[in-house]
């Protein structure tokens, strides 16, 4: 009765056994931090083996530094090993087997619990890059009450991501809405096509094609608030000790190679064909959309507020997760010096003046590529302020990654008036915080600061 069983079982310990020694040989064949004979310009290159535990848009910072050489500028001859799944890879740096990894946020979170010195030092995608997919004939959150919506499993990535949303609108989960197992991305994708469900947690491409056969896209996690450690980069604490200089090296290449990423959109599409294996463009050009240009930080520290989400969530089943502080899972050390002296802000030194920095953030000359690389126009959405508001009061439709702070930015020219455009709009808007995609909003007329009395008083 039990042979089923032991037989996967046997698999998995094989499967894992074979992913030791091959890394076991890749340490020997070239060893993390030695030194090797090729000298590009002179230079000795250090030796680093960085593995990612994934094949999907949020490993392509990554990607994007190794095929841009931006290693091997930082002296660093980097190898990089796909290893399947963020358990896997989490053990490879305990073993010792490589410096560092590229994973979900959880493998090195339930590591550390465990006991282990896997600590978190750059946070690569600091939300879950889900958009919640709707019906047809679903416009606001409040139709869903009564209805139901699909999830992979309970406890699963999209189920936290599904009930999040439903309370940010005034939701109560199970209750005013039914929530269904359905399983994989296509398999609850198609649940919503039959209308079995009218709401699922999809990512790119389904965004996509959920677009082309006119399902609704009521919000996409950012838009929530959500802040979770969906990808990050590890090292343990014994390497960064022996080593700081690698790992400072690493992640001098790691931002530099962001902002190539970020402004270089036809080598971006070059590199999410060939680590994706399509040639859909139209869902790369979704994906890097979506995912390089609205998602990834400029800055890459982690979320500690988006861990201290997990560890909430891990508590249930982990009794250490209860009075485990976030601070004790990260090394902000390294991203934060490179921040402290102005490194980062120099690769985007060219860039308008605006009064803040935005998460994506792009020269006129990087919009114009941009728009030829997009399918949405940048008439829909703007990442530079708008200098004419003479045509106020307008209404708008919120589109995707939309804030109220944003929208002040672009008709007033600062963040801080935002709550001129909640006022015009109270009847509507329960919350300044969760807006939807398709919401219907007056932007009113820019209203000038009131002068200040003592100034009236003294002329």
């Amino acid at each position: 009765m039990f042979m089923g069983t032991d037989n996967t079982e046997c698999k998995k310990r094989d499967g894992w056994l074979a992913t030791c020694v091959f890394l076991s040989l890749l340490a020997v064949l070239c060893p993390v931090t030695a030194k090797t004979a090729d000298k590009p310009m002179g230079e000795q290159l250090e030796k680093v083996t960085i593995v990612y535990g994934g094949i999907s848009a949020g490993h392509a910072p990554l990607w994007m530094t190794h095929e841009a050489g931006l290693f091997r500028k930082h002296g660093l001859d980097a190898q990089i090993v796909f290893v399947e799944g963020g358990s896997t890879a989490v053990q490879t740096l305990i073993a010792g087997d490589v410096a560092l990894a590229q994973m979900a946020g959880a493998a090195p979170l339930q590591s550390h619990l465990k006991g282990s010195d896997v600590v978190m030092i750059a946070g690569l995608l600091n939300t879950m890059p889900f958009q919640f997919v709707v019906a047809k004939n679903i416009k606001r959150p409040d139709q869903l009450r009564g209805k139901a919506v699909a999830v992979s499993r309970f406890g699963s990535g999209s189920d936290f991501a599904t009930r999040y949303a439903l309370e940010r609108y005034g939701l109560v989960p199970e209750k005013d809405v039914a929530i269904l197992e359905i399983g994989s991305q296509p398999a609850r994708f198609a649940a919503l096509e039959k209308g079995r469900v009218q709401g699922v947690m999809v990512q790119v491409p389904f965004t996509l094609m959920a677009k082309k056969l006119g399902f609704n896209i009521l919000a996409d996690l950012r838009m929530l608030g959500l802040e979770y450690q969906h990808t990050a980069l590890s090292s343990t604490k014994s390497l960064i000790k022996s080593r700081p200089d690698l790992v400072r090296n690493v992640i001098k290449a790691y931002v530099e190679g962001i902002h190539y990423y970020k402004t270089h959109p036809t080598e971006a599409l070059a590199v999410l064909r060939k680590y994706l294996r399509t040639d859909d463009t139209e869902a790369l050009t979704e994906t890097y959309r979506t995912i390089g240009l609205g998602l990834l930080p400029e800055k890459p520290y982690p979320t500690l507020k988006g861990i201290d989400v997990m560890l909430r969530e891990l508590a249930g089943k982990e009794p250490k997760a209860e009075t485990a502080r976030p601070e004790h899972f990260v090394d902000l050390a390294f991203v934060k010096e490179l921040d402290d002296s102005g490194f980062i802000d120099r690769l985007y030194k060219a860039e308008p003046v605006t009064g803040i920095r935005r998460k994506s953030r792009l020269l006129p000359a990087q919009v114009r590529e941009r728009a030829k690389a997009q399918t949405v126009t940048p008439s829909k959405k703007s990442s530079l302020p708008i200098s004419d508001a003479s045509g106020l009061p307008r209404p708008y439709k919120v589109v995707a990654g939309d804030t109220l702070g944003d929208l002040a930015l672009r008709f007033y020219g600062s963040t801080y008036k935002w709550p001129q455009i909640y006022k015009a709009n109270a009847k509507t808007l329960r919350n300044p915080d969760y807006i939807y995609i398709g919401q219907e909003l007056l932007i009113p007329a820019d209203q000038p600061e009131p002068e200040n009395k003592l100034n009236q008083e003294t002329g």
